[in-house]
């Protein structure tokens, strides 16, 4: 009862363990947040633990890009064609796209700023978190996990890099938008003709408004359990510090390594 009362006076938590994954908070750049914001609208919020916001804004880019062909219109301006680039652009819902994208980077690096300075508030209060949970369906609990390993799974196949980091509702988002982009640009059928020398038939396959949403996508999954992989590790190692500054620490007394009890 004692800790239930401590842990209700506490304002701010680090952290919150749950059977479908981890959420925290902790110490984030808002240029590389805002970056990877411009890169792909939504894709801030999540690296932010902002899962709704950050899926309404993907599925808004991706419904709004579809209809007006902005992907294919900027493989035209890469290749030099303006005129086409010109002519695939659907000027009906060009004014609703830049406004949603702009909002996208600028809450991105606004709540960047604004969770930083509830982290060093949190940290300062030191309010205990919950690091085990267990339930019908899963289990879930703090552990140190490889950034290395969990950043060539989701190189391997997009979404198993955040699945081996227990994060599982994120991790059926990723794969279910990994399937609909590989689906709709033909990458991995042009990349069999590419391996097998046919570059044309490799060209013809490619569905430019499709592929062109893969790299950013690809790359953020990489990045994305990289780092969660490495501030997972430091919340488990913060937790454990506390346990054992509660456990084993006398009131008032700085125990050293290697002192005698």
């Amino acid at each position: 009862m004692d800790n239930f009362r401590k842990k209700q006076r506490n304002r701010r938590y680090k952290a919150f363990v749950s059977m479908l994954g981890t959420t925290q908070l902790h110490l984030r750049s808002p240029y590389v947040i805002a970056a990877w914001s411009m890169a792909f609208p939504g894709f801030g919020h999540l690296l932010l633990n902002k899962y709704l916001r950050g899926y309404a804004l993907i599925v808004w880019e991706f419904y709004i890009n579809q209809k007006i062909h902005l992907n294919l219109a900027m493989v035209y301006s890469f290749n030099g064609d303006f005129q086409a680039a010109k002519a695939a652009l659907d000027p009906k819902f060009m004014s609703m796209y830049i406004p949603v994208y702009l909002f996208a980077v600028w809450d991105s690096y606004r709540t960047t700023v604004d969770m930083n300075k509830e982290y060093v508030l949190a940290h300062r209060e030191g309010g205990s978190y919950s690091t085990f949970n267990i339930g019908a369906f899963e289990i879930n609990y703090l552990d140190q996990r490889k950034p290395w390993l969990a950043a060539l799974w989701s190189a391997g196949i997009p979404s198993v890099g955040q699945l081996y980091l227990h994060r599982i509702l994120f991790s059926a988002f990723v794969l279910v938008n990994t399937l609909v982009i590989v689906s709709g640009s033909n990458i991995l059928l042009s990349l069999h003709y590419l391996i097998i020398g046919d570059l044309r038939a490799s060209n013809a396959v490619l569905d430019p408004q499709w592929t062109l949403y893969f790299p950013s996508f690809y790359f953020f999954t990489i990045y994305d359990a990289y780092t969660n992989a490495v501030e997972s590790n430091k919340l488990f190692a913060d937790e454990m510090k506390q346990y054992l500054l509660r456990k084993y620490q006398p009131p008032g007394k700085i125990v050293r390594p290697g002192q005698a009890g």
